[in-house]
């Protein structure tokens, strides 16, 4: 299998610390193809018509996956070891597979207007403020009180790919310092706890550290 990836994008850094702690990459299961610049290509877009990264092209005659966390499932789920980060208990794994659509619907809608000017997009400097102002009333919130409320990790006091379906993400807010600033102590934790988890997959995350903190773009100094 060959996991497409841009390296930097949060959204492949989960599945691309999946398959280095499972060893995939090393055992030839797991290819991680760095598909930078090549998702609207003819050939990209036989695999994956959204053009979209990742992007899992499965063996043989078999297609492909996409979806970031749909990716985490599937190689948990198929690969010896997946059940340490993907439990099998009923309940928690629900648990677990209702943070990860929390995550896709909920919490990174509100990421695009204040991070992706690290990626050369537009971004809209009062929509940025009105997106961070619900991160930190409405999403901190629920992450910090209700999914962290009694353990280390989401619902667990082991790292989940719950875990590596946010902790990425908010490296983001680093591209705006005086958002991260006052980013509360608890959720700074553990972003740093979760990331260190992984640490095979360490380039990776340091590459959006690097790429975010270095952001001198527009709205880089403005004030929440």
């Amino acid at each position: 299998m060959k996991l497409h990836v841009i390296p930097a994008s949060p959204n492949s850094q989960g599945p691309i610390a999946v398959a280095k702690h499972l060893k995939l990459d090393a055992n030839n299961t797991v290819e991680i193809v760095n598909s930078y610049g090549k998702t609207r290509t003819p050939e990209f877009l036989a695999i994956n018509p959204c053009h979209t990264c990742p992007t899992l092209e499965l063996d043989g005659s078999d297609g492909a996956i996409w979806e970031s966390c749909a990716i985490m499932r599937f190689l948990c789920v198929n690969n010896e070891g997946g059940d340490s980060i993907y439990p099998t208990d009923p309940i928690l794994r629900g648990k677990i597979d209702m943070v990860m659509d929390w995550r896709q619907t909920g919490l990174y809608p509100s990421f695009p207007n204040i991070a992706y000017g690290v990626f050369g997009y537009p971004t809209d400097e009062a929509e940025a403020k009105k997106a961070f102002g619900k991160i930190m009333n409405e999403l901190f919130p629920t992450l910090m009180d209700v999914y962290l409320k009694d353990t280390q990790f989401v619902y667990s006091d082991k790292p989940t790919i719950a875990d590596l379906s946010i902790a990425p993400v908010l490296t983001f807010l680093k591209c705006r310092k005086n958002f991260w600033a006052v980013v509360p102590d608890k959720v700074k934790e553990y972003h740093a706890r979760v990331l260190e988890a992984f640490p095979d997959a360490k380039e990776y995350f340091d590459m959006t550290d690097g790429m975010c903190t270095g952001f001198e773009g527009p709205g880089a100094d403005i004030e929440p």
